[in-house]
Order: structure tokens, then C-alpha cells, then sequence
């Protein structure tokens, strides 16, 4: 295969934009479906350098194979959550939310307790789809708008996966980059913590603005008084929170983990809550659909199951299909390299990486394949700059994992938007941490605050690489 000059690279990477915008904003179609098209329309540039459909349709199908493992944490999510439901645990969470949070404290107190659930089980899809869940409910019950409460939900579980030793992506970003995964995390604290506390304070600011008054009582009254009625609300409907939390803390592998915790939500589905088995069941695969005639309840309790995740799986596959094709077609490395050369400060170097995970982000739909590639491809141009991996990695997860969600078509985004049952456009505005550490990281990068360098250039770094490589195989001469 040849490598495509710079402008066909180009015309590869809009072509996949221009389907995918033109997609959304002109006729709203999904975006799975425009991630395949776009998907099927890199065949004929990758034949162009060189190889035969068999060779295309390989590549492309390895890519598609690392959707795999992300679809069945997904569909296992899915399970959870509507076995939480018919469990009593979303409920019985819920209902002490809004017996015990104040309206005015509600938003902070949102942004704590999913900054530690997601710190514990080392995940943001498992902190949203749980304690996410059950706080959106006890947010609309107390009147804040959806979009401040996904806003407090989202900021406190992704910073409580970054900064979880636990958590795939920071594991996998720290790879990437070259470092060392507890000075990884380390390194992130100079730009989440003060992203952080400025958040928590806009958060408390913003609900010292709502009242009591603001609450409708009878809203409120009538919906706990239905869990009460339907539910049995009480400590044993907790009991498969304890369970998750506790293996994921085992380090414990995800899957076969949350579906433990799943199936426990079953059994005492059954034998607490007195729901049938055959009902039980349904519930997985379709998630919670029991009518109880009040529209919050069915708003906040409808949902869950395998089908509500299994347009997520569709867009991993395809979304993991188009950016493997461009990754392996050469055509990102060589947009990347038109630019290497003109980055000559920490400022614009971290300016840099910000855009290029954006641009991966949005083009890949996942966090990963935007961690690998962004990591990848500016990996080098820190080398060159005697910018140690740790930079690189905090930049990686203070743009790529933080902003995932605020993508809409990103697989984060869609799981956010399943979960919680708000849109992408509505909670954006209220993710500050995700929009705050990026500019906070910018700032360190102009004014190299915190920017690790090594001392010796990369030249006599490789020198002693090799020298050190020499004594270790032969011991003796050296």
C-alpha cells in the first residue's frame, strides 16, 4: 500500500465529515447510519492506495472487532439498569433522595456522590447508569432543570474515572503515552482538582438560587408515594450496589461483574419485590415498561434492558470500522505530519493535542480509538520537544475522555442520552468541568506550570537507551 499524499488524506478525512454533518444538520438522520455510509465510502480511497477489496474488507473488520468488548460492557449496563429497576434499587435511591437532599444543596451533593461511586468502580458508564439514574429522578422531583442536573452527573463521574486507577481509559491513556499509570494520575490532579472545585462552586452558586418554593409538592408527594406503594423501599433493595462495588474495587473484570450485580437485582426482583419471573426477564431484554399512569414515573422508570443499548453497539461497530480505515490508510498520520514541524512551544503543543483529540472524538465516536490515535500520532512531537508522557497523557484525558459525552454521536454521548434520557444539546452547557480543564490546561501549557521536561534532549536519551539495552544483553562485555 502507498502512502496517500496529503491532499487525498484530506479529501478522505472530509469526505467522512461532510457525510456525517451534512447527515445531521440536513435531514437529522442517526448517526449510525451515516458512520456506516461514511464507513463504506473510505473502500474506494483505501483500493485507490493499492489494495484489494479482500485486504480493505480485513482491515476493516479488525477495526470493527474491537467494538466487541465496549458492546457487551454496554448490553451488560443495559441488563443493570433495568434490573435495578424491578429490583427497587433505582427506586429505593430515588425515593431517600428526595426525603433527604435539599433543593438548594442538590446539585453539588449530585457532582459528590457520582465523583465517588465512579472513583470506586473505576467506570463513568456504571456511575451514570446508577447513581445517574437515580439522581435525575430526585432532580426532576425537586423541579432543577434536566440539563443542570446530567450537567453535575456527568462532570462528577468523569472526573471520578479519570482519576480512578481502576478505570480502563485512564489505564489505557497512560499506555498510550509512554507513562506510568499512578504518575499519570498524579499529573491529572494539577488541572482536575481546581477544574473541579471551580465547578462544585459554580454548582452550590447555582442551587442557592432555588427555593423550596420551586418544588411541586404534589409532583413530589405523588411520586413517593407510588414507589413507596410499588416498591419495597428499604436497605435490601441496596444490596446489588454493595455487590458492584465491591468486586469493581476486587479489580474484578467488568463484565462478568456487573452482571453478577445484574442478576442479583433479578432475585430480589422475585423474591422481595414479587415480581414474576417471565416479568423479570422481559425486563432485561426490554428494559423496565410497567405503565403506572404518571408521567414522571414512567419518564424516570421506563428504561433499561438490551434493546435500549443496542443502537450504542451498532454505532461502536461502525464508528471503530471508519477510524481504524483512516488510521490504517495513513491518511491522519499524514494530516498530523503537515503541521509537526511549525509546533515549537509547551502552549501550542497542548493547544494542538486538545484539537486533534476533538477531531478524533468526533471522527472515531469513541474514547478510545481518540486516546489511541491522539496519543499516537503526538507521542513523537512531545518526544522532540523534551516534553515528558505524563503531559501528554493528562492532555489526552483533560480533552478526549472529559468532552466524550458532549459529543452527541460519540459513544459516551449516546449512552448519556440512553441513560439519563437527556439530550446531548440540553446538558452540554452545564458540563463545566469538561469545558473548564481544557482551558485550564492550555494555560499551563503557555505559561509551563507543571510541564515536566526531560534534561538531556532526545538525542543522548536514545544514546543511553541503547547503551542500557547493550548491558543488559551483554552483561559480561560491558
Amino acid at each position: 500500500m502507498k502512502k496517500p499524499a496529503f491532499y487525498y488524506a484530506l479529501c478522505m478525512f472530509m469526505t467522512a465529515v461532510a457525510t456525517i454533518s451534512i447527515g445531521i444538520l440536513a435531514f437529522d438522520a442517526p448517526i449510525q447510519i451515516l458512520m456506516f455510509i461514511s464507513m463504506l465510502a473510505m473502500i474506494p480511497f483505501m483500493m485507490g492506495l493499492g489494495l484489494s477489496y479482500k485486504q480493505v474488507e480485513k482491515s476493516m473488520i479488525r477495526s470493527m472487532s474491537k467494538a466487541l468488548q465496549p458492546g457487551l460492557i454496554v448490553l451488560t449496563v443495559g441488563v443493570l439498569i433495568g434490573a435495578w429497576i424491578a429490583a427497587g434499587t433505582v427506586p429505593t435511591l430515588i425515593y431517600y433522595g428526595i426525603e433527604t437532599v435539599s433543593p438548594q444543596f442538590f446539585l453539588v451533593t449530585t457532582l459528590l456522590f457520582c465523583s465517588l461511586v465512579a472513583v470506586a468502580t473505576g467506570t463513568s458508564w456504571g456511575a451514570v447508569g446508577t447513581a445517574g439514574v437515580a439522581m435525575m429522578g430526585v432532580g426532576t422531583s425537586l423541579g432543577i432543570p434536566v440539563g443542570l442536573t446530567a450537567g453535575a452527573i456527568i462532570s462528577g463521574a468523569f472526573f471520578g474515572d479519570k482519576l480512578s486507577p481502576l478505570s480502563d481509559t485512564t489505564n489505557l491513556t497512560a499506555t498510550v503515552s509512554g507513562t506510568e499509570l499512578f504518575t499519570h494520575i498524579k499529573h491529572m490532579l494539577w488541572t482536575t482538582v481546581p477544574s473541579y472545585l471551580i465547578t462544585a462552586i459554580i454548582f452550590t452558586v447555582i442551587g442557592l438560587n432555588y427555593e423550596v418554593s420551586v418544588i411541586n409538592e404534589g409532583t413530589v408527594s405523588q411520586l413517593t408515594t407510588y414507589l413507596d406503594t410499588t416498591f419495597h423501599i428499604g436497605i435490601i433493595s441496596l444490596i446489588p450496589i454493595a455487590i458492584l462495588i465491591t468486586l469493581l474495587v476486587m479489580k474484578k473484570p467488568a463484565i462478568p461483574s456487573i452482571f453478577l450485580a445484574a442478576m442479583t437485582g433479578g432475585i430480589i426482583a422475585v423474591l422481595y419485590q414479587g415480581i414474576t419471573i417471565t416479568d423479570v426477564i422481559s425486563t432485561l431484554y426490554n428494559g423496565y415498561q410497567f405503565e403506572s399512569g404518571i408521567g414522571m414515573v414512567d419518564d424516570l422508570l421506563q428504561r433499561g434492558g438490551v434493546t435500549s443499548m443496542l443502537g450504542l453497539v451498532a454505532l461502536f461497530l461502525f464508528a471503530l470500522g471508519l477510524g481504524g480505515m483512516l488510521a490504517e490508510s495513513g491518511a491522519l498520520e499524514v494530516l498530523v505530519a503537515s503541521f509537526a514541524s511549525k509546533i515549537k512551544s509547551t502552549g501550542m503543543l497542548t493547544f494542538v493535542t486538545i484539537i486533534v483529540s476533538y477531531i478524533t472524538l468526533a471522527i472515531g465516536g469513541s474514547v478510545y480509538f481518540a486516546n489511541v490515535m491522539s496519543g499516537t500520532l503526538m507521542r513523537p512531537i512531545f518526544e522532540r520537544l523534551n516534553v515528558k508522557p505524563e503531559n501528554l497523557s493528562r492532555v489526552l484525558e483533560d480533552a478526549g475522555t472529559q468532552s466524550a459525552p458532549l459529543i452527541p454521536w460519540t459513544g459516551a454521548g449516546l449512552y448519556v442520552t440512553a441513560a439519563l434520557g437527556v439530550s446531548a444539546g440540553t446538558y452540554l452547557p452545564f458540563c463545566f468541568l469538561a469545558l473548564i480543564t481544557p482551558i485550564i490546561s492550555i494555560i499551563y501549557g503557555m505559561t509551563g506550570f507543571t510541564i515536566k521536561k526531560y534534561k538531556k534532549p532526545l538525542k543522548d536519551r536514545k544514546q543511553a537507551n541503547r547503551k542500557e539495552t547493550q548491558t543488559i544483553a551483554n552483561p559480561i562485555e560491558a
